[in-house]
């Protein structure tokens, strides 16, 4: 290699100068540790020449500079004797300057390698200066000349070594309960943790933390992206930070401000550790539709700099251009073998080092575009299925993007769970005064058959939720007919404006004793609706505490008390309320891996039968009104359905009323019981039937009835 300053830096880095190259090997991608070297290997089908570049460990001066002396195909590849990890490295990439043909090389600009385990980040963050974009600002037709290593990101050589053993809890998927968070916003005012720790992993695998998540009764943390991310320049110039984390750097590196030590992959791990010794699985929200590098005026960071046209998806007739089906400027082409490679590794890397058990796949139908429309069968979702590492991993799917034909509702392959907006907005709809039809509202708490069963897939394939990270928390749905989003630095133009919110009244925070029982019945309402529905429910951190954004529902760049869930402020009732009426979904409703038929058993009890507020069956009329609010399901049993244990439990009633008074509902034969009466502040009720056959039913309620005469109490099912 060529010695550019070899009087600095470590003396591992410096005496790496005079070492020769020698031709290595074209795999495995990226860096890896080989015995008394370290191996790169670099896909680049363009470009003419790939230079690896030393610098000293705090990745301020380079000390070394060689050309990789051997290709393999579009791999570029070299081994560098007494090499090991901690080496801190970057890239640089010679070929052609042809922006509109979509060909961007420029050797001034040190590039991240994208197998990176671990990133060298500049000192005092990313500076979004000019040398960082490989056009020159006063004529954009040719390539800027500043070299920007000095500020760029790089990468360090990690050895890894073995994968460790995971003792994972591996949950059933009926009877999975999810809960998101953000790593950041659900620990940095939680009572019990450090406050050199709060915000971290570590204060998520903390006993207070975990006591929360047991007390509740959730099965896995579904987290937003922890993958090291950048924060966007747009932001930066407005003093604020991609709290949220959807635009990613380094996709096999854990954000380092989530960590509370200097070592956070290995505080991620151990974090993991801890919610499995809990039984609590860990699923990370993933983005492989875009990378940090935005559209054409973006910086060259990695994937642009090192083969443009072989990383990105261009529209039709202008290869210089970018699909931009992300929304972020970018698409990543995963029709491509290197790309569908790179995005394979990542989810591999994730499960077998970090110990992830699952993924939620931010705008999903991109891995799916073969080569415009989407295809549920196209080569990611295929190889994905026959991938030995990521065989029983949750796979999610948040099922639309902005491409053609881009909202794939239930389109996704068997075995896929996908984020269901239809439950939703129905959900909205029927408790808060919108648009709906009883026969929706009934799709949706079975289920939504109509949109899984047709492809014989599960009922728990449906993620049913009311809220998530985008959008009204819980107690803004309720508190808020406008978005409110000033701090945003977009003049509330940002966010979305069809909420199917309602205010009770009073627009934001009120004292107003009505229009607070009035929210909090409905809250509880929405809650109940969605944890005893049929599917995999989903709950978003905070709303079982009451915690308010304030009116802003598109908080993504607030990191700060507006996303900080306020645990000094927690209803703790509320919190009661949504464990009671988890436990209630374990111990008495069927388990979300088969579909209600309707059918009668040879007992004449039907697994599910919709009743009428009269007591009856309802009619074809009754299924599309569009004004009554008021509905039961007769549920068979906890073991309706199943084959192994026929409908030998206690028979249950929802009962539901979103009107905005009390009816009566004539009630079935049985000795019903009372599990669950949504107007109590923790769901409880001694409730009895003595006799009557008219129950009252109040105004915005959700009950449960349990019918006594028909089996003893059963127990929750075995791992659940």
């Amino acid at each position: 290699m060529n010695q550019t300053a070899a009087d600095q830096g470590p003396p591992t880095a410096a005496n790496l100068a005079n070492r020769q190259l020698e031709a290595g090997r074209p795999w495995p991608l990226g860096a890896s540790v080989d015995g008394d070297g370290v191996n790169f290997a670099v896909s680049s089908a363009h470009a003419a020449r790939i230079d690896l570049c030393l610098f000293d460990d705090d990745g301020r001066s380079e000390l070394a500079r060689g050309t990789l002396p051997a290709r393999s195909g579009d791999v570029w590849h070299g081994r560098l004797p007494g090499a090991a990890a901690g080496l801190v490295y970057g890239l640089r990439a010679h070929g052609p300057w042809r922006p509109e043909r979509g060909l961007r090389f420029n050797p001034h600009k040190l590039l991240l390698d994208p197998w990176a385990r671990e990133i060298v980040a500049p000192a005092g963050g990313f500076d979004w200066s000019a040398p960082h974009f490989g056009a020159d600002p006063a004529q954009p037709a040719q390539p800027d000349a500043r070299d920007n290593a000095r500020h760029a990101h790089k990468a360090r050589v990690v050895d890894d070594g073995p994968a460790p053993l995971w003792q994972r809890p591996r949950h059933a998927l009926a009877d999975s309960v999810l809960y998101e968070l953000h790593v950041r916003a659900f620990s940095m005012r939680l009572a019990g943790v450090p406050e050199a720790q709060r915000g971290t992993y570590a204060a998520l695998a903390s006993d207070a933390a975990i006591a929360h998540l047991q007390r509740l009764g959730i099965s896995a943390v579904s987290l937003l992206p922890v993958q090291h991310k950048l924060d966007e320049q747009a932001l930066v110039a407005r003093g604020l930070v991609n709290h949220w984390g959807y635009n990613t750097l380094g996709y096999f590196c854990p954000e380092p401000r989530y960590a509370a030590t200097r070592e956070p992959r290995r505080e991620f791990r151990a974090m993991v550790q801890r919610l499995h010794a809990a039984g609590i699985e860990v699923i990370i929200d993933v983005v492989y539709n875009h990378t940090a590098e935005s559209d054409v005026h973006g910086p060259t960071l990695a994937w642009r700099g090192l083969d443009n046209p072989g990383w990105y998806r261009a529209p039709v007739g202008d290869p210089g251009g970018y699909d931009n089906w992300s929304g972020c400027g970018n698409t990543l082409d995963i029709r491509q073998p290197r790309v569908l490679q790179f995005v394979l590794d990542s989810l591999r890397y994730w499960v077998q080092q970090m110990g992830v058990d699952g993924f939620r796949f931010d705008l999903a139908p991109v891995l799916g575009r073969d080569p415009a429309h989407f295809e549920r069968l196209a080569a990611f979702f295929r190889t994905v299925a026959q991938d030995p590492a990521l065989q029983g991993t949750k796979l999610i799917a948040e099922p639309w993007d902005l491409g053609p034909g881009g909202y794939q509702l239930g389109q996704f392959p068997t075995g896929w769970l996908e984020w269901n907006d239809r439950f939703r907005d129905t959900a909205r709809a029927f408790w808060l005064g919108g648009e709906c039809t009883r026969g929706e509202f009934a799709l949706r708490l079975a289920g939504s058959a109509d949109l899984f069963q047709q492809r014989a897939r599960a009922p728990f394939e449906s993620v049913n939720y009311v809220v998530a990270h985008d959008g009204f928390n819980l107690t803004d749905l309720v508190s808020y007919d406008l978005r409110h989003n000033e701090a945003n630095g977009e003049n509330n133009r940002d966010g979305p404006s069809h909420n199917l919110s309602w205010n009770c009244g009073w627009e934001g925070p009120t004292t107003q004793p009505d229009v607070l029982a009035r929210r909090a019945r409905l809250v509880r309402a929405l809650l109940a609706t969605l944890l005893l529905a049929h599917g995999t429910p989903m709950l978003a951190a905070g709303d079982e505490i009451g915690h308010t954004q304030r009116g802003n529902n598109n908080p993504y760049c607030q990191d700060n008390e507006i996303t900080w869930l306020d645990w000094a402020g927690a209803d703790d009732d509320l919190v009661a309320f949504t464990a009671h009426v988890i436990a209630l979904r374990r111990r008495l409703l069927p388990p979300s891996g088969h579909w209600y038929t309707g059918q009668a058993d040879a007992n004449g009890r039907a697994d599910l039968a919709w009743l009428h507020r009269a007591g009856r069956p309802l009619d074809p009329e009754d299924w599309q009104n569009r004004t009554s609010r008021v509905l039961g399901a007769l549920i068979g049993g906890r073991n309706a359905g199943l084959s192994d244990g026929g409908n030998d439990s206690a028979a249950v009633l929802l009962l539901f009323n979103a009107r905005d008074f009390e009816v009566e509902f004539e009630l079935p034969a049985g000795d019903w019981v009372a599990e669950l009466d949504s107007t109590q502040a923790d769901g409880r009720s001694a409730w009895r039937r003595e006799g009557a056959t008219a129950f009252s039913l109040p105004a915005r309620s959700v009950w449960l009835l349990r019918d006594a005469s028909r089996a003893c109490d059963p127990q929750p099912r075995p791992g659940a």
